[in-house]
């Protein structure tokens, strides 16, 4: 019995050589489309359009061209069903033994910048989905392929004649991917509809422009399964398009908590446009400095705590230098992340087999990623913490201006401490850090760690900033800082005991701004 195949891609990879294997080595007859039928006779494969074979032809500049009995009725019989080949046969419906669709580019469309909306709409493939959808529903007599990738896999079924068994598993595995491959195209095209729908808006549906839809479709694909999650007895994996934004030059295979380290120093890093350094344990920062070069910003980062650094995460803003590398290397570090480094600092590192190097790619698009995070019988989505404030919006609340100096020293630390766990503390001076308390129950103890830490450093905190990502609810906390040395104050603002809090300030003549943002960070 002859065996037909029916070919209509968009992504041609590979294409040729797969359908000459199924014409010369497994006497397949070739049904196609438009650009791919003119592409293989032009390769002097034998080919008959979709639109001969129906006997109708394609109309509507090609939006209806396989949606045709001929074509769903020979994806869809069952062969195991005698009234259904009979059927087939009073109607003229040969059976399509393979299909192999992938749809038209949507994502890449509406990924330019500036596409219009009629491209887009014109790019929502719907006879490609059709017939992935049929033939995938029918995989135990059809084979179904939407990716180039398991041409391969496909041949080498086919050449195991006797092996039915393997075969179908095949089959069953490549319609599970036609369905996570539909799933992800209808996602795609829903939230741009929805995005265009909302901007288009007479009121604007500001949840919907924020990315945050009524429906909401998540549809990743898998990356690299990992060799476990935080801790060793948890499974895990690694899903979207994480490597598209960093490349690994050299160091073991990245680890569940390296990717979450890596991505919390990324959105630290981003907020410094001087030469900065950052070293991260734990996602939270333990050191961080902006200098003229990034060997002084080493030396201040960490003088913060000598001690957290060990085994964690390194990243810069500037190509990173042999000299760096020389000091970096003197200590354990897990991963090391930078825009670029020259050959002579890889040379170094290189030395280090087991030492992660990451080149974090410009343009990753951070601010406009969500945060998603699973709770009891759903997820928690928001839009990603990205706003600082403006110096010209805080308010000085303190009978005391604050000088430039200890603006700048606030500004520094109010970039620093949005990336710290809550409840956060840090104290700065001179563009560094100088103590870091993060993630305490009650705000006066992580004041007091981060004094503590200063202190175990022997850094001084006279003339420092101390920052508060969120309210002081009572006066301890300040107090404890003035105490400390710091002689201005940056926090939100907001409690009820303010007034209690502005009085301690004005007593110990520290100048206290409140900014009205909060960061919050659990």
């Amino acid at each position: 019995m002859e065996k037909l195949a029916l070919l209509s891609v968009s992504d041609k990879t590979g294409l040729v050589e797969f359908a000459t294997a199924l014409v010369k080595q497994h006497g397949f007859r070739l049904l196609s489309t438009g650009g791919t039928a003119k592409l293989l006779a032009e390769k002097g494969l034998p080919v008959t359009e979709v639109s001969q074979h129906t006997g109708f032809p394609e109309i509507m500049e090609g939006r209806v061209k396989t949606l045709h009995p001929k074509i769903h009725g020979g994806l869809l019989c069952r062969r195991d069903k005698t009234e259904h080949l009979a059927e087939a046969a009073k109607n003229d419906i040969a059976m399509i033994d393979l299909v192999v669709v992938n749809l038209y580019p949507f994502e890449a469309t509406v990924a330019k910048p500036g596409v219009a909306f009629e491209e887009a709409i014109e790019n929502i493939d719907i006879g490609g989905p059709s017939m992935l959808r049929s033939a995938a529903k029918n995989h135990e007599s059809v084979t179904v392929v939407c990716d180039p990738a398991d041409y391969n896999a496909v041949l080498g079924a086919f050449a195991k004649s006797d092996d039915t068994a393997g075969l179908l598993a095949l089959r069953r595995r490549l319609a599970l991917k036609v369905f996570q491959r539909t799933a992800a195209y209808d996602a795609a095209i829903s939230a741009y509809l929805e995005k265009q729908a909302a901007a288009t808006a007479a009121a604007p549906d500001l949840d919907a422009l924020a990315g945050l839809p009524d429906q909401l479709n998540l549809s990743y694909k898998k990356a690299q399964s990992l060799r476990y999650g935080e801790n060793p007895h948890q499974k895990a994996a690694l899903y979207g398009t994480f490597h598209d934004h960093y490349q690994q030059l050299q160091g073991k295979e990245l680890s569940y908590n390296n990717i979450l380290d890596i991505t919390s120093a990324t959105y630290l890093i981003g907020e410094f446009e001087r030469p900065t350094l950052a070293i991260l344990k734990h996602t939270n920062p333990c050191g961080v400095a902006s200098a003229d070069d990034l060997v002084t910003a080493w030396h201040n980062a960490f003088a913060t705590d000598r001690q957290a650094p060990f085994g964690g995460i390194i990243i810069v803003n500037r190509t990173l230098e042999a000299d760096l590398a020389k000091i970096i290397s003197e200590i354990f570090t897990e991963v090391i992340i930078a825009p670029h480094f020259t050959d002579e600092a890889l040379a170094i590192f290189g030395k280090k087999k087991n030492l992660r190097l990451m080149i974090a790619k410009g343009g990753i698009g951070a601010d406009s990623l969500l945060d998603v995070r699973s709770c009891v019988g759903g997820l928690l989505v928001q839009d990603r913490n990205i706003k600082l404030g403006n110096q010209a919006d805080f308010k000085v609340v303190t009978k005391r201006q604050p000088t430039p100096e200890e603006w700048a020293n606030m500004m520094f630390g109010w970039r620093v401490c949005k990336h710290v766990k809550s409840n956060a503390i840090v104290y700065c001076r001179d563009e560094r850090t100088l103590g870091v308390g993060a993630g305490q129950m009650a705000r006066v103890d992580s004041s007091r760690i981060a004094v503590w830490k200063a202190g175990e450093a022997k850094l001084d905190l006279k003339g420092s900033a101390v920052v508060s990502e969120a309210l002081f609810p009572f006066a301890d906390g300040l107090i404890a800082a003035a105490d400390a040395g710091a002689t201005s104050a940056i926090q939100p603002g907001g409690s009820i005991r303010d007034d209690e809090v502005i009085k301690a300030a004005d007593e110990r003549n520290m100048a206290m701004v409140f900014t009205g943002i909060r960061h919050f960070k659990h």
